[in-house]
């Protein structure tokens, strides 16, 4: 049996797949395979496997697609590991990922289940690197946050607060994710914390504070898709978010942000405005505000509206998130 069952999920990713599997052979703990569940591919996907001759690579295909959530539990139910992580057929991970990830679980108590890791974001194209370098700053969390523990997390989770990034920086413990059902396969986003979510419930999460996944930019989802999985996300945790709420945690608000950016980002600036009016705001989103209103440019000319009354509406709201 082997410690680490890799679980990579693919949909029409012929030429980005070679380079996450083989960022997963090279890692510096040599005891894994990699399960990569082809999601109905209809690319050459098929060919690119077949390439890859070795028993530490294993395929399970599905006949039609079924999305990416059903794809990562196809892996996970069919892991061999006593961990499962999980890596994007987009992204890479840098070879000491999963020993650092290892050396934190295994030196700790039984409690903790699960590690997840910092990550760098690249965006092609000639503007790449400076859109790279912007996404990264924007994703993350402030200085002094609580990155790992309990159910203490839960607040920032829920509050979009904390990223795990499950789907590429995660590792737990295979009985862990069995035992709470894998990822919700009803979720078109945020499947990421909410899995996370629930890990919480039967134990601790540690956090290695070093970028040691490399995630690429290669597209976003519909701001009426990110708004409507966040409604569905939400509702089903509704209790807790009430109780946290109470506590001074912003929430709903902070979710009201994040659907914000992506109307700004798809150049609707109007409905992104809609959105920031009840949104949770504090002076460390500006600059994320602006810079996904400006994205919105490259859609529609009228999303240089939304930078200026961006920041206006910022000025006159003036509400903070309340840290616990």
């Amino acid at each position: 049996m082997p410690l680490v069952s890799v679980v990579v999920p693919t949909y029409n990713r012929a030429e980005t797949l070679p380079r996450a599997i083989d960022s997963a052979l090279a890692q510096t703990v040599d005891d894994l395979e990699v399960v990569v569940v082809d999601d109905g591919s209809t690319d050459g996907t098929g060919e690119v496997l077949e390439g890859y001759g070795t028993d530490r690579v294993r395929t399970i295909s599905h006949e039609t697609n079924h999305g990416a959530n059903v794809a990562r539990n196809t892996g996970i139910e069919h892991a061999d590991g006593e961990y499962v992580a999980f890596l994007d057929s987009d992204d890479e991970w840098r070879p000491t990922k999963l020993e650092r990830q290892l050396e934190l679980v295994e030196g700790r108590s039984e409690e903790w289940v699960a590690a997840y890791c910092d990550f760098t974001v690249e965006t092609p194209g000639s503007t790449g690197p400076l859109l790279s370098l912007a996404a990264t700053l924007l994703a993350v969390a402030d200085d002094d946050r609580r990155m790992e523990g309990g159910e203490e997390l839960l607040g920032d989770i829920l509050a979009d607060n904390v990223h795990p990034g499950a789907g590429s920086t995660l590792l737990v413990r295979t009985d862990v994710v069995r035992e709470i059902g894998g990822f919700d396969e009803e979720l078109e986003r945020f499947q990421d914390p909410e899995i996370v979510v629930r890990i919480l419930g039967e134990g601790k999460i540690a956090y290695v504070d070093e970028p040691l996944v490399v995630r690429y930019d290669t597209g976003n989802p519909s701001a009426e898709l990110v708004e409507r999985a966040s409604r569905q996300y939400l509702a089903a945790y509704e209790e807790d978010v009430d109780r946290l709420e109470a506590e001074g945690y912003e929430i709903r608000g902070s979710h009201e942000l994040v659907i914000a950016k992506h109307y700004f980002a798809d150049g609707k600036p109007l409905r992104g405005l809609a959105h920031l009016r009840a949104a949770s705001v504090s002076p460390r989103h500006y600059p994320g505000v602006a810079w996904t209103a400006g994205t919105g440019l490259r859609r529609r000319p009228l999303a240089l509206v939304a930078v200026v009354l961006s920041v206006v509406a910022i000025a006159a709201l003036g509400r903070s998130i309340r840290p616990s």
